[in-house]
């Protein structure tokens, strides 16, 4: 397993955290959903410092070579200021209440998926 990590620097860019989180729900998302070897992806954001970014955890050593349109990279006019590809070690998944990661986020707070108790088995 691999993880890709991409940050960028949005000083001197047109965009801002909210207007990239817009993009969010305009549907970059669920592009992302139909990606062979992804088990998850997460966008990422740091107000302290205006930075945008991305995770993306593949179940393999590589990612295949489409990708759905990079528009962060579009509209944020540059690419990241930092990236980073790492092997993954080792995973765990702890007990918690979501039956799926899917639609989580700020960005998404209106579309939180229902919880079920901790304990309860998950899908």
């Amino acid at each position: 397993m691999r993880v890709d990590i991409a940050w960028w620097n949005l000083d001197g860019s047109d965009q801002s955290i909210e207007s990239l989180r817009e993009h969010l729900r305009g549907g970059a998302v669920e592009q992302w959903a139909g990606v062979s070897g992804l088990r998850l992806k997460f966008w990422i954001a740091d107000r302290a410092t205006n930075r945008w970014g991305a995770v993306m955890l593949w179940q393999g050593d590589r990612r295949p070579d489409q990708l759905p349109r990079n528009r962060a990279l579009e509209l944020i006019g540059e690419p990241p200021a930092e990236q980073a590809r790492f092997q993954i070690e080792a995973t765990v998944e702890g007990l918690h209440n979501l039956p799926r990661l899917d639609g989580l986020g700020a960005a998404l707070s209106c579309s939180t998926p229902p919880s079920v108790p901790f304990g309860s088995s998950r899908a």
